[in-house]
């Protein structure tokens, strides 16, 4: 199972659609479209980051496994910038073996910034109390469905999961 299955079962959410009307047929759910974008914001940032003349820095492996960041792209930036801000615990425990702690919708705020936020907000087409609280929710799954083995996976890995 890759993280598209893990999405597209997320676009249905654990009880089905909560708002069947709501949801178009076809396409994917705006929590679906704001957390590739989550990623995707950062893997961009990740790559950029070496076009500026430094080069980017791997995420750490929360866990003490032995790949770095760069496998994991925009999900490695996303855990390094939540362990920046304090929250490291909760990231931690995405990608370690046990249970996944929550992540209060504040703090995945303040973690993230307000830039971010809005963005992908806008791009989504949620609120951002909405982007906030799904968020909050499914980033965890995320997180934990692509570090099955209790660390950042290696590029090759990745690649074969995607």
């Amino acid at each position: 199972m890759g993280l598209l299955d893990v999405l597209n079962g997320m676009q249905q959410g654990p009880r089905g659609p909560s708002n069947p009307s709501a949801q178009s047929s076809g396409g994917m759910s705006p929590m679906t479209m704001a957390i590739l974008g989550l990623l995707a914001w950062k893997a961009i940032k990740h790559m950029t980051a070496g076009q500026s003349g430094a080069p980017p820095q791997p995420a750490p492996s929360p866990a003490g496994g032995g790949a770095s960041g760069g496998g994991l792209g925009g999900g490695g930036d996303v855990l390094k910038q939540l362990q920046q801000s304090g929250q490291g615990d909760k990231a931690n425990s995405w990608v370690g073996t046990g249970e996944n702690k929550p992540i209060a919708p504040g703090d995945l705020a303040n973690a993230l910034g307000a830039d971010q936020i809005n963005t992908l907000a806008s791009q989504s087409g949620l609120s951002r109390d909405e982007l906030l609280n799904g968020l909050s929710q499914y980033l965890p799954k995320v997180i934990d469905h692509l570090t099955p083995e209790g660390r950042l996976p290696s590029d090759s890995e990745v690649s074969t999961r995607l």
